[in-house]
């Protein structure tokens, strides 16, 4: 995960990390939530998209990429390979 910081670091902000004190005094600790919506497919797995990708050599990137997704890995693919100029083929099943 620190090895990917810096790859997605210039694309992706970091998610905020929001405290609810009435969840803090139902459990007696200290609590936060980190909302993944914030970014930009709406998902935590855009990070994983981004990563991927960024680290496509010049020959990967001229062919493309192609990911199998019924959603959110979908869409980071096709966010990070447009995010790099990099054409991606995304098949999602008829029926889920």
């Amino acid at each position: 995960m620190l090895a990917a910081r810096p790859r997605i670091g210039p694309y992706l902000r970091p998610i905020p990390l929001y405290r609810y004190p009435a969840l803090d005094a139902m459990t007696g600790r200290g609590c936060g939530s980190s909302t993944r919506n914030h970014q930009p497919v709406g998902a935590f797995k855009v990070r994983g998209g981004v990563n991927l990708v960024s680290q496509l050599g010049p020959g990967e990137r001229r062919r493309g990429v192609i990911a199998a997704s019924t959603g959110n890995h979908g869409q980071s693919v096709a966010y990070a390979a447009d995010l790099f100029g990099v054409r991606a083929v995304i098949c999602v099943p008829e029926q889920v």
